[in-house]
């Protein structure tokens, strides 16, 4: 309601009374106009949803401001119009979302028919590791001579680990074989060699026994491209009446064959394992310099690939076989080794930095 002042020809001044909107009903008004012109709009493309979102829904849109009128109504009708103000706000949601959906619908200008008679894209296949495939490879040819696969705990006790394997309390032997130990339990620690499956062989099983035992051990080393604080091992144990040194020796140069070919040379060197008496190093001609010499073979032209011998009889007493009546050989070999010269790999940490570019140039290899 306004009073406006106005004079009448007498010239006495005299008040005329003139009524309008109050500003809520000019509210009211202008939401009315605003849900028509919404549901008048028809977004044909992209560009145009999105001009309709700025427009009504924006920070600056008319939404928001329509929210702020909130301080212009009587504090008797604001919840009156503030469920005014939320209805249109829902309506202008839904139209947004009806516009979105339409859209999402129409062509691309870019888009094409997918023809479902093509072929579908490529897969990218993944590949065995490195280490795993020589594995595979290892276990395959002793399988062929008869060796079942016996795997064990990778969290060991001490006695099966050193002192079954003839390698008492403060033996000289442990240092070479420093491991890591468990606070908690300190006879327990991570296995230095896959020995401890031939003991839990040993002491579950009567002989006959051949068995190979491949897995991962730990050693407490600095890593560097020759050595890792981790690597995995096949180790294989033979146990019967009348096994020799020759059963021995045949066993490995059929291995070396299958594995590196037939014109590898091998070479037996004396050797020291408190488990076997007596025992050698198996050496073979470096595959990488052809013998010629190279930092792999530290230019000897020889490779050592693993260590053997005939089983210690201490061994077989600490498991109730008799050494009178049995004899056995055992043997082990490091499979980043063989791996390094099958593929001629010249860093063990390649084997675990999950480097895609050095396991793609596997892909294909069984």
């Amino acid at each position: 309601m306004q009073i406006a002042q106005i004079s009448d020809d007498l010239g006495y001044e005299s008040y005329q009374i003139s009524v309008y909107l109050c500003p809520m009903e000019q509210l009211l008004q202008q939401i009315d106009a605003y849900k028509k012109e919404v549901a008048a709009f028809e977004g044909a493309t992209p560009d145009a949803a999105e001009e309709f979102r700025i427009k009504y829904l924006g920070t600056k849109g008319i939404v928001k401001n329509s929210m702020g009128e909130m301080r212009k109504v009587p504090n008797d009708r604001k919840k009156e119009f503030g469920q005014l103000l939320n209805d249109f706000k829902l309506f202008v949601e839904d139209k947004y979302e009806t516009l979105k959906r339409t859209n999402s619908q129409l062509p691309t200008p870019n888009s094409q028919l997918i023809d479902l008679s093509l072929p579908g894209d490529a897969v990218a296949v993944g590949t065995r590791h490195p280490l795993n495939i020589v594995r595979n490879q290892v276990v395959a040819i002793f399988r062929r001579l008869g060796f079942a696969v016996a795997e064990g705990p990778e969290i060991e006790d001490d006695w099966h680990n050193f002192g079954a394997m003839n390698l008492p309390e403060d033996h000289p032997a442990r240092d070479m074989q420093d491991t890591f130990y468990i606070n908690q339990l300190p006879s327990w620690l991570l296995r230095t060699h896959t020995s401890s499956v031939q003991a839990r062989v040993m002491e579950t099983q009567k002989p006959p026994i051949r068995v190979i035992c491949p897995g991962r051990v730990y050693r407490n080393e600095t890593i560097s491209a020759r050595a890792h604080c981790f690597f995995h091992q096949v180790e294989g144990l033979s146990i019967d009446e009348n096994v020799s040194f020759a059963d021995l020796k045949q066993t490995l140069y059929f291995f070396v064959q299958e594995m590196f070919g037939k014109d590898v040379k091998v070479r037996f060197r004396p050797s020291y394992f408190p488990f076997t008496e007596p025992s050698a190093e198996m050496d073979i001609s470096c595959l990488i310099c052809g013998g010629d010499g190279c930092n792999i073979c530290k230019h000897t032209g020889w490779v050592e690939i693993l260590g053997s011998g005939m089983v210690h009889p201490n061994v077989l007493d600490n498991f109730g076989i008799d050494s009178n009546k049995y004899t056995g050989f055992a043997f082990g070999m490091g499979v980043e080794r063989i791996t390094q010269l099958k593929y001629q790999v010249n860093d063990l940490r390649l084997y675990s930095q999950n480097d895609v570019r050095f396991l793609k140039q596997f892909t294909g290899v069984v």
